[in-house]
Formats: structure tokens, sequence, C-alpha cells
């Protein structure tokens, strides 16, 4: 199969509501629809990830997170554009675009713009931003391949992505924007 029907497939794959395996910058990710209920508790369940946690958002620009980012100050835009595209995701005041199952039990929701290539082809295809969680099981290092995804996984994911990884040797760093915190290095 070649790559652009392999996106295609990937991409019908999570408008039919499924969830889905692709390589990001530093770990192999699951991905689904974040404004689709049903493919978000399937994908935290497939995970074993506790809800309260919630789940980064990643897009391909800073565009696709416009209804996210409404009511932001010039200052905190500015603070996003410098940064992105790049493995930097931002805690960014949830403005109630986020669904619950995205933001968890915070008052903010994470999101990234992405500098993967196939991460880009994604969400472009799709037309907006996908989950990006970790593949793995809860308390399980991320998988690192898509040999890995398919051991742990095997046929409970709707459409795995083939593709390499970004080659960042750990996942991004995140950062509140309201404080500038960094939350993780």
């Amino acid at each position: 199969m070649n790559e652009a029907s392999a996106l295609a497939d990937t991409v019908a794959a999570l408008r039919a509501g499924g969830v889905i395996a692709y390589p990001t910058e530093a770990v192999w990710g699951l991905g689904c629809d974040p404004d689709d209920e049903a493919a978000l508790a399937r994908l935290l369940r497939l995970k074993a990830r506790d809800p309260a946690k919630g789940v980064i958002l990643v897009a391909a620009s800073i565009a696709q997170f416009a209804p996210w980012l409404e009511g932001l100050t010039a200052a905190q835009r500015a603070l996003l554009e410098v940064s992105w595209p790049g493995p930097t995701t931002w805690l960014v005041p949830d403005n109630g675009r986020a669904h619950a199952l995205v933001r968890g039990d915070h008052d903010r929701v994470a999101l990234r713009v992405s500098d993967h290539p196939l991460v880009i082809a994604l969400c472009e295809a799709v037309g907006g931003p996908v989950v990006s969680t970790s593949a793995n099981r809860a308390g399980e290092p991320p998988a690192m391949s898509a040999d890995e995804i398919h051991r742990v996984f095997d046929d409970e994911l709707d459409a795995v992505l083939e593709g390499e990884l970004g080659g960042l040797e750990r996942p991004s760093t995140i950062r509140d924007l309201a404080t500038g915190q960094v939350l993780r290095p």
C-alpha cells in the first residue's frame, strides 16, 4: 500500500469514529477525532488511561487550533507562534471548546503544532486537530515502532499509519501558557 492510500485509509478510519496509531516526533501515538466522545472513551479504555488526565491535541498549523485559542491575549498568541511548529505542548486555558475527555479534570487543554511531516499530512487530510497520546497501556513504555504497535494492540486499532519517528529522543516539552511553567521538560 502506498503512502497516499494508507493516509486515505487512516483518515477514513478517523472519520468513522476509529482509533488509530501513527508515528510522532519521538514516540508512536494513538489518535482519534477530538470531538467524538465514543472514540475518545475507546482510546482511553485501550490505554487503560485515567480519563481525569486528559490528552494532547496535535495540529498541522496554528490556524487549525483557532477555535481553541479564542480569548487568548496577543502576548499569549505570540508565545505560541514563536514555539510552533515544534516539540512544545502548551496548556491553554479552555474556552469551552475542548471535549471533557480531552481536557480531563483540568481547566486547560494541551495543544501542539507538529513539525512531523506525517502528522502534518494527517491533520491536513482530516482538516483539523487529532488526539495525540503515547501508544501504550498505562504504566508501560510507549511504542517505538509499528511492530510494537501491532504486538501491543494487535487488532484493537482501526488503522496504523506506518512511518518513521521524527528523531527526537523524548516526548514534547509541556508548558503552561498562563504561567510559563515547564511541567514536563
